[in-house]
């Protein structure tokens, strides 16, 4: 089996060019935010830690608040560390489990923070997704409901130049026509499969 790791940066459509992926072209992609979250509200040894580096208000009759999270990630490098040490191992065990259950020749781990966690060692190819940072800024104020200035201080935060050039691939997703995008994601998945060949 082949893994395919998918990142970018907020707003860059990295979920976009996933749901390609699964609903055109059967690859199974598991998204490390959505089962990050779901392992937050399952799992009780996790809740224990968030609890006490966050504070018990991190969980409210039993709810992840995911606004008191987030205000504790974004506030500086260090709290995003710390509470990444708690969920990082839990996910990366958790798409071991998936991917062994996977009856496919590639799937895909999707990923903002692929490197920073570590996850890109789990790939054989990564996937960086980009589009112009206005593009970018314009998605998440509509998305996310939040003012331009808290979208570029996530997008500082993130650093993504850096792992941009760490990346195997890259796809410019500027708002392209769905058949543009399908027929990029063709080609990346011809370049994946010349691994299982070689």
């Amino acid at each position: 089996m082949v893994v395919l790791g998918i990142t970018g940066g907020i707003g860059s459509g990295k979920s976009y060019i996933s749901s390609l992926l699964q609903s055109h072209l059967n690859v199974p992609v598991y998204d490390c935010d959505t089962e990050a979250k779901r392992l937050m509200k399952e799992d009780k040894s996790i809740q224990q830690q968030l609890k006490k580096l966050v504070g018990a208000h991190v969980y409210k009759d039993g709810e992840l608040q995911k606004d008191v999270l987030a205000d504790y990630l974004f506030a500086n490098q260090q709290n995003a560390q710390s509470v990444n040490a708690i969920v990082h191992p839990a996910v990366r065990e958790d798409f071991d489990k998936w991917a062994r259950r996977q009856n496919t020749d590639v799937v895909a781990i999707e990923s903002a923070i692929l490197f920073e966690s570590g996850f890109d060692t789990l790939t054989d190819k990564v996937l960086f997704v980009d589009a112009p940072l206005e593009v970018r800024i314009q998605r998440v104020i509509k998305r996310d409901g939040c003012t331009r200035q808290q979208v570029k201080a996530r997008i500082r935060m993130q650093k993504c130049d850096k792992y941009r050039q760490k990346a195997s691939l890259i796809l410019e997703n500027n708002d392209y026509p769905k058949e543009l995008l399908l027929a990029a994601l063709q080609v990346v998945l011809k370049d994946i499969n010349l691994i299982r060949y070689n």
